[in-house]
């Protein structure tokens, strides 16, 4: 014998069925996902804080809401010195449009650095990693290594070698400027 349901407990079914699919408002949506840091695309870059060469504490983190465009390199490197000039230009062209330019030495001098610099007059950010703690921390194998970081801290591309022109990085700044 089928059984037969009253119309009340359809109603009450229904009512406690609808009281849990209320829209969602802006105090009620979910948190977005947090998305691990790390030093591969797709992941937020690990957070550090140097010293620059002008004196300044800085960290990752005080970027958040620009891109970023990291580079590790040293002063010793030929290829590194060899893509400073476009490093510069593009520092030049693109901070007006937001994006931040760090380049970060691997363990030297502040010095040496401060020469190198004045000789091919450059005048970019430049973020001391005396220690060498955070270029380990980056997993840089070879210099110079370049991690292009959007707005939100994610890492979008990571080249590793020099940059062949100011074009090339043009090419590769589409992933994180708007």
């Amino acid at each position: 014998m089928a059984r037969m349901i009253s119309q009340s407990t359809i109603i009450l079914l229904g009512l406690l069925l609808l009281s849990g699919c209320r829209s969602l408002t802006p105090e009620t949506k979910p948190p977005p996902p947090v998305i691990p840091e790390g030093i591969t695309i797709g992941k937020r870059a690990l957070d550090f804080k140097l010293q620059t060469l002008a004196g300044e504490n800085v960290s990752l983190s005080d970027f958040r809401g620009k891109p970023v465009l990291l580079n590790f390199w040293a002063t010793w490197c030929g290829p590194c010195k060899f893509e400073m000039p476009f490093l510069q230009a593009i520092n030049d062209s693109y901070s007006d449009k937001g994006l931040v330019v760090l380049v970060v030495d691997y363990g030297e001098k502040p010095a040496v650095i401060e020469k190198f610099m004045t000789d091919l007059n450059l005048s970019m950010t430049v973020p001391m990693d005396s220690d060498g703690k955070v270029t380990k921390a980056f997993g840089i194998g070879a210099l110079p290594t370049t991690f292009l970081i959007d707005k939100e801290g994610i890492i979008r591309q990571k080249v590793i070698g020099a940059f062949a022109s100011k074009e090339a990085i043009e090419n590769e700044l589409k992933k994180i400027m708007p």
